[in-house]
């Protein structure tokens, strides 16, 4: 969650640096695209009306509906969309089967955020190399390799964190956008009547002379608004305030100015359309100016990969996914981790979209379709937040909601249009990474419910233990068990094994709650089992971090021993054997048996010390 003790311009320029990072890289490559379609002749009125129907995306969907509205659906100062998600689906909880369908509808727009994040390094850095081929055509051949360089040694730096080079993402960004602002005055000052283009009526005017065009462009017109979700995302790292004074104060205006310089520009010289941005510096300024931009498209893609270990984690902490391996690259802040196979994962496809596209032009013609469908998305759920969460009034949800549902569907319908010529790259990795989570979601299911047909109970296990004690030896055990009450195979090994019991036992169950933050005073419930027996059960949040020992030594001061020279720690892991006729069809089990035999253990997930035993051969037909 945010510093409360960082001063609001701190926070603000750290907003600055985060949040707008893929927003504020836009003017590389929107105003282009719109031109690019070639439905849009360079006349006056033409140029009046895209301007101001970029002006109007800008103001009713992020100013309107992400700063002003969806930023009030906090989850305890937390954003996003598993944040939006839970509130939804906690406020229809007495409606378990739209509950079910919200959570599917959730989940999958979050695994559109991967397919999102495949595209925006790609087109970013594309966008911003592609500025070499304006200070001399002879460079175009330089551009991808550059680019694939530019993003190899991005992901590559991951694993050391992002402390060292995060402190200049907030400066350097504030730079872009004063030298956005500045380009954009410089031709906006020769040709100040292009202001009157912020008039709605431009924009219906051209919407009624050419409905058709305009529906087509509304696909490259929505490029305008790509890392609108960041503001949502990142409140809990800097909170509703910063993030609105940033917007409305530096990131907006310079936005605008940008647009209506290159507005301004193509009306002087139309053809500088093949790339209106880098068009609007000095000849001088041109290659410099190319070295920010890769550095603006840089900070957008770092903001996107971190938000995609984050979002990973919460994912996994919801139990749609097995737990993967999770390295924190701070001893400050918990909230910076790296995660090995989400970041390689990750360049893999970017390298590959970068092969296939190969310009940020064909990019563009993949994007939005994500990002349209993850801000239809998020209305819908704001919806069930506002109506059922905040009991306003239905006629006032549907007004407050309805518009930006409508203006939602338009954006969407358009990039449909893109499905063939690319629109399908990112909803096919959405679709995968969707595929992944409800099948190990099923299967964890499937396989609890095996578990449970053959389970015993703690209580009376331990009942009939102890009228005829085994051997106790010294020191603690901690036996992790998923179904709470229920014997852990690993006792029951460790009894025929080793035919000792330890003189305490812990019985410890962790819990995932659907609240990004679960505080220490909350942390434990605990049951004395008598016999020096305990069941614990360990709660934590979406965005909480698994640490077992130090939950744990919260029970210091009631008699339990968890030094760690006597304690040990015992985990359950069952081998996954598929079969017919169970629930989920063979392929899908299969994967999932293979996933969950690939997943890393508990004692790395949780923080366990290395003394934490894994017993295996538990053996469950799913």
């Amino acid at each position: 969650m945010q510093n409360s003790k960082s001063s609001l311009p701190t926070l603000t320029l750290g907003a600055i640096g985060v949040v707008f990072g893929d927003i504020g890289t836009s003017v590389l490559y929107t105003v282009k695209e719109v031109f690019a379609t070639g439905h849009v002749q360079f006349t006056h009125d033409n140029v009046y009306g895209v301007l101001s129907l970029i002006f109007w995306t800008l103001t009713l969907i992020v100013s309107l509906k992400y700063v002003v509205l969806v930023l009030r659906a906090d989850n305890n100062g937390e954003g996003g969309l598993v944040a939006m998600l839970t509130l939804a689906s906690r406020a229809v909880a007495d409606r378990p089967a739209l509950r079910h369908w919200m959570l599917l509808v959730g989940i999958f727009g979050t695994c559109l955020f991967y397919g999102d994040g495949v595209i925006t390094p790609a087109i970013t850095v594309l966008g911003a190399m592609e500025g070499l081929e304006v200070v001399s055509p002879e460079m175009k051949k330089y551009v991808i390799p550059l680019t694939l360089l530019v993003l190899f040694a991005l992901f590559f730096v991951q694993k050391k964190g992002t402390a060292g080079i995060g402190k200049f993402f907030g400066p350097v960004m504030m730079l872009w956008f004063v030298t956005i602002a500045l380009l954009g005055v410089l031709h906006i000052a020769q040709h100040p009547e292009i202001l009157w283009a912020i008039s709605p009526h431009f924009a219906w005017r051209f919407g009624m002379h050419n409905p058709a065009i305009t529906f087509i462009i509304l696909g490259a017109v929505v490029l305008c608004v790509t890392g609108g979700e960041a503001l949502y995302a990142d409140m809990g790292h800097f909170g509703k305030r910063p993030i609105r004074l940033a917007w409305f104060s530096i990131a907006m205006p310079a936005l605008v100015l940008n647009y209506f310089g290159q507005g301004a520009l193509l009306l002087a010289e139309p053809e500088a359309v093949k790339n209106p941005f880098f068009n609007l510096a000095p000849e001088w300024a041109t290659l410099p100016l190319v070295g920010l931009a890769t550095a603006a498209a840089v900070i957008a893609s770092q903001a996107l990969i971190s938000g995609a270990f984050s979002v990973t984690k919460q994912v996994i902490q919801l139990g749609f996914l097995p737990r993967l391996q999770i390295q924190h690259t701070s001893v400050h802040d918990k909230g910076q981790i790296y995660m090995p196979f989400v970041n390689w994962g990750l360049f893999v496809l970017i390298v590959l979209a970068v092969g296939m596209f190969r310009s940020s032009g064909n990019l563009a013609a993949a994007y939005g379709i994500a990002v349209t469908t993850d801000m239809l998305i998020t209305t819908v759920l704001t919806f069930f937040v506002v109506r059922y969460a905040w009991k306003l009034p239905l006629l006032l949800c549907l007004l407050a909601t309805g518009v930006f549902f409508t203006v939602d569907i338009l954006f969407w319908s358009s990039n449909l249009l893109k499905l063939v010529h690319g629109g399908w790259f990112p909803l096919v990795i959405a679709g995968a990474v969707f595929l992944l989570m409800v099948t190990w979601r099923d299967g964890r299911a499937l396989l609890a419910q095996a578990l449970q047909e053959t389970a015993l109970d703690l209580k009376d296990f331990l009942a009939s233990l102890f009228l005829s004690p085994p051997t106790r030896v010294a020191g603690t055990a901690v036996f992790l068990t998923s179904k709470e009450g229920m014997v852990p195979n690993a006792l029951l090994h460790n009894l025929k094994h080793n035919k000792v019991l330890h003189a305490q036992n812990l019985f410890v169950t962790v819990h995932s709650h659907e609240v990004p933050w679960v505080g220490m005073e909350k942390r434990l419930e605990v049951e004395a089992l008598g016999s020096d027996c305990w069941r614990v059960s360990v709660n934590y949040g979406f965005k909480n971090d698994y640490d077992l020992p130090r939950a744990l030594a919260l029970l210091e001061g009631r008699g339990i021993d968890l030094s760690p020279m006597t304690t040990s720690y015992f985990l359950s892991r069952d081998i996954v054997t598929p079969t017919l006729g169970t629930g989920m069809s063979l392929w899908r089990e299969k994967l999932f048996a293979q996933m969950h035999h690939s997943a890393s253990t508990a004692a790395e997930f949780m923080n366990l010390p290395s003394n934490a035993v894994v017993e295996l051969g538990s053996k469950v037909e799913i």
